[in-house]
């Protein structure tokens, strides 16, 4: 053990959480003897979870030792308030340098976890609030479980890049059988690491009870003492043969083909082999197979770059690199939205939940208003069918969506935002208007995604209190959001820009006033290294598929008919008209809009999609074919000269929030470790420009 309680070279220091140990006395419970409860606390304030390190393990193992001396009739653990635990202690993880120190940690942990399943009596785990990966994993190997009405819960290690590795591979579907371990284990976590609410875990059979907050504790442990004394009973199942174990691998595999365009990579895949194995694993082969596994997962880059995504966007949730003081944010009472289609109807959607506060739409005649603010309210509602907001709530939201085609109505608004067509002389009018109406304190916002802010303030008083403020579709969803400054946007713009966006709950990345900002900018440039190499004759699956093995979900041609041939055309000439001729256009998309071709693929009737024979017609008929391979390299040249110049120029001040723009606003896989970092691990970078982005060791074994 000595060996893992050193920490690898450069790791940070753990932050123990302690297991603390005291006596309960179950006769005011109606049996006779004593529980001992074990409480994780890490010591730090409530908001940072309990997680399990090295010296985290050592204090619980030597907890269940001293439990055991007490000759107790069970033993319980539970979390410090609100917060059981987060699982591993993943800081170090990455600075970890051979197979053997990776085996140990697994080892370890399993070795510690085990002994609460496997001794002499009953084991009790009282979540009480969070739960997620190892914090799961030792309540699975308690004899029963309850939880908390409000926890949630989880095993994320598939999205991140691993397996449950102290026992969830092995005990879950033993547990709850195979097709709803694959749920939790697999479909969750590639669903953008959805996590378990109580009344999901209790319904899978995750855990055996749910009970409130309030009397969480009290009740968990009467029904501990229910269970000793036999007046309640929990039946289990044996899933040995159950029949959809083929069933359910098949969908897990699906899925994870799926969320990566088809790319077979090693966590999804070793995690079915985890569960396949369950179904007649003892408890020592299981264990011992999710130790190799996950030692053979951390030494690879796919675990670095994961967390490195992983930590990268926590990161940027919390801090915005280059933000002005809080404090110089005003408050905004009241938000005026321009515009009444569908962009401009999901921003007052997500402004008006968020905000809760007076949001008024316009547009150029009463119908269309009428039709904007009937959809924000419909959405409102659904909300309440959905059960995620009650009607109470809903009502208040629904009576501060107003409309009106009189401007005039934003006069005390503090915060304006325009979504109107992307054209730069009807914002610039739409601005001198808004000028002479709005109080001098109000913010004016605009969602362009690929025009000029500054432009738009040419000739009003105040360019000062302009910015842009670009959302991603579809709104509600999408985390990132790219914030505008001009050369002239002054501070208290900025921060009160900043201070809606963390009231939004989203990803911020302030950048320069520059041609489609980070994500469409880098996007464009890429898709349409994808799109020439197709009108030069390339086929139009191969150019179309040449990203496949990445591990995007969508393919360029798929994305295409998400955002509309359209809109990427008029983004490709603003790009083309102020950044040059590297942004051509390509005549396939111009007939496509000139045509009203919408996708390159269309669904048939019987659900699948394929090519579209009206979009195949339109291709240029060029004669210099590439192959795949050429199409990749080609694409991610590209990426690496754009990126390059973007930091030359201070689009935005570092390559992590390039990284963070492409993963949050352009679905860059979370297992690449954002693009800088895969660029650099593929020698793109060096070969392209002549260096890297980032120093050797990020996101990458060291």
């Amino acid at each position: 053990m000595a060996d893992i309680m050193t920490l690898p070279e450069g790791a940070p220091e753990e932050i123990i959480t302690r297991s603390l140990v005291r006596e309960v006395d179950l006769g005011a419970f109606g049996h006779k003897g004593s529980l001992v409860l074990i409480t994780l606390d890490n010591g730090e304030d409530h908001n940072r979870p309990n997680t399990f390190g090295a010296q985290s393990l050592a204090s619980l193992d030597a907890a269940i030792t001293d439990a055991l001396s007490r000759h107790p009739v069970a033993i319980a653990i539970t979390g410090k308030p609100f917060i059981f635990a987060a699982g591993a202690d993943l800081s170090a993880l990455g600075f970890l340098t051979s197979r053997e120190q990776a085996l140990a940690i697994g080892k370890f942990g399993h070795d510690v976890f085990r002994r609460l399943g496997e001794i002499s009596v009953p084991t009790f785990a009282f979540i009480n609030g969070l739960a997620l990966g190892g914090g799961l994993e030792v309540g699975l190997h308690c004899t029963y479980r309850t939880l908390a009405s409000t926890a949630f819960t989880g095993l994320p290690e598939v999205f991140l890049g691993l397996v449950p590795g102290w026992g969830g591979a092995t005990l879950l579907p033993k547990l709850i059988g195979p097709e709803r371990a694959v749920q939790v284990i697999m479909l969750n976590a590639l669903n953008n690491n959805t996590m378990m609410k109580a009344k999901d875990a209790l319904t899978l059979g995750v855990t055996d009870a749910v009970f409130e907050p309030a009397d969480f504790l009290e009740r968990s442990i009467a029904f501990a003492a229910a269970i000793l004394s036999g007046r309640k009973k929990i039946e289990r199942i044996d899933y040995t043969n159950d029949p959809n174990w083929e069933k359910a691998l098949s969908t897990g595999k699906a899925a994870a083909l799926k969320k990566y365009g088809g790319a077979q990579l090693d966590a999804p895949t070793r995690a079915l082999a985890l569960i396949a194995d369950a179904r007649t694993a003892t408890r020592t082969s299981g264990f011992d197979a999710e130790e190799a596994t996950l030692a053979d997962l951390v030494m690879n880059d796919s675990l670095r770059a994961s967390l490195y995504s992983f930590n990268l966007i926590q990161k940027k949730r919390k801090k915005v690199e280059g933000a002005p003081k809080s404090s110089l944010a005003r408050k905004v009472s009241k938000v005026g939205v321009v515009g009444a289609g569908l962009m401009a109807s999901q921003l007052a959607l997500v402004m008006v939940r968020n905000l809760k506060c007076p949001v008024v739409m316009t547009d150029l005649d009463q119908a269309r208003v009428d039709k904007g603010v009937a959809w924000v309210h419909e959405e409102l509602a659904k909300l309440v069918e959905k059960k995620r907001m009650t009607p109470e709530g809903a009502h208040r939201l629904t009576d501060l969506v107003t409309g009106s085609i009189d401007q005039a109505v934003f006069a005390n608004a503090d915060f304006v935002i325009e979504a109107i067509f992307e054209e730069l002389s009807l914002k610039q009018t739409l601005f001198t208007h808004l000028e002479k109406i709005v109080s001098p304190e109000c913010v004016l916002a605009t969602n362009t995604s690929s025009l000029s802010v500054e432009a738009m303030t040419q000739g009003l008083q105040h360019p000062e209190r302009v910015i842009g403020f670009h959302f991603f579709n579809p709104v509600a969803v999408m985390p990132l959001l790219e914030i505008a400054r001009t050369s002239t946007t002054d501070d208290v713009t900025t921060a009160t820009a900043v201070s809606v966006g963390k009231d939004l709950k989203k990803t911020m990345v302030i950048t320069k006033d520059a041609p489609g900002f980070v994500v469409n900018r880098l996007f464009m440039r890429f898709m349409g290294e994808i799109i020439d190499a197709m009108d030069e004759g390339t086929a139009p699956d191969v150019a179309d598929n040449a990203m496949r093995s990445i591990g995007f979900p969508m393919s360029p041609f798929e994305l295409l008919g998400l955002v509309g041939p359209g809109v990427a055309l008029h983004v490709a000439e603003t790009l083309h008209d102020n950044l040059g001729p590297r942004y051509r256009i390509s005549p396939t998309m111009q007939r496509l809009v000139k045509e009203g071709v919408k996708a390159f693929y269309i669904k048939g009737d019987d659900g699948k999609y394929f090519a579209n024979p009206a979009a195949l017609a339109l291709v240029e008929k060029g004669t210099n074919s590439s192959s795949s391979e050429q199409v990749r390299l080609r694409a991610l040249t590209a990426l690496a000269q754009e990126a390059r110049m973007m930091l030359e120029e201070g689009v935005v001040s570092t390559p992590a929030e390039i990284d963070t723009c492409m993963l949050l606003g352009a679905g860059w896989p979370m297992v690449l470790g954002g693009i800088l970092p895969y660029l650099d691990r593929e020698g793109i970078s060096e070969a392209v420009t002549g260096k890297r982005f980032h120093p050797k060791g990020v996101a990458c074994l060291p």
